[in-house]
């Protein structure tokens, strides 16, 4: 129900991060280290100042918990990732919701941006994962293949493939632009 900032060079607790009514689940800095997002199972989260450990904004809407959140490059926004079967689009100035992302059929465990901010990407419980417009919250593809829940996802650094890690024991290389499964990696028991 808190999250703790730490100084790393000292290991000295420099704030505690308090207002959830449930576990958190994630915690991420912005890109500039200025502000941090926490992400619960009470179906909020929360954007704090790091150098305060005051509370921004709560982030809410979603309805069910929320495992992943994550800054976008530049820091202006922030996605959530909720069992709900949705993901948001925060502002993180505002903390105004910008846009829904829906379409999946299970629970969405993941979502990261691409390196430019263009772009999210998502991962379900359905098996799939999808990319999305960050602009105007648009579904771009639908990556299919694993033959379990899509566990996590991410995109290459110079954002042209996407990997995908599923329960189904294999990860795969996706192409961003056009969607097709590029390589199944395999071996883990």
């Amino acid at each position: 129900k808190s999250a703790r900032l730490w100084d790393r060079a000292s290991g000295e607790c420099l704030h505690t991060l308090e207002g959830h009514r449930d576990d958190i689940f994630c915690a991420a800095f912005s890109p500039d280290g200025q502000q941090v997002v926490t992400a619960s199972g009470d179906g909020s989260a929360r954007l704090w100042d790091a150098a305060s450990g005051e509370c921004l904004h709560t982030l809410e809407g979603h309805r069910d918990d929320i495992f992943c959140a994550a800054f976008s490059p530049d820091g202006q926004q922030v996605v959530t990732a909720s069992y709900d079967k949705t993901a948001r689009l925060w502002g993180a100035a505002s903390g105004e919701c910008l846009h829904t992302l829906e379409g999946h059929q299970g629970g969405v465990t993941c979502a990261a941006f691409s390196p430019d901010g263009q772009q999210v990407v998502t991962a379900s419980g359905d098996g799939s994962a999808r990319l999305w417009d960050a602009a105007s919250g648009e579904c771009l593809q639908t990556l299919e293949g694993h033959r379990d829940e899509v566990e996590c996802a991410a995109f290459s650094p110079d954002g042209q493939q996407v990997v995908t890690a599923s329960y189904d024991k294999t990860a795969r290389l996706w192409g961003a632009a056009s969607g097709e499964c590029l390589h199944t990696l395999e071996g883990h028991r």
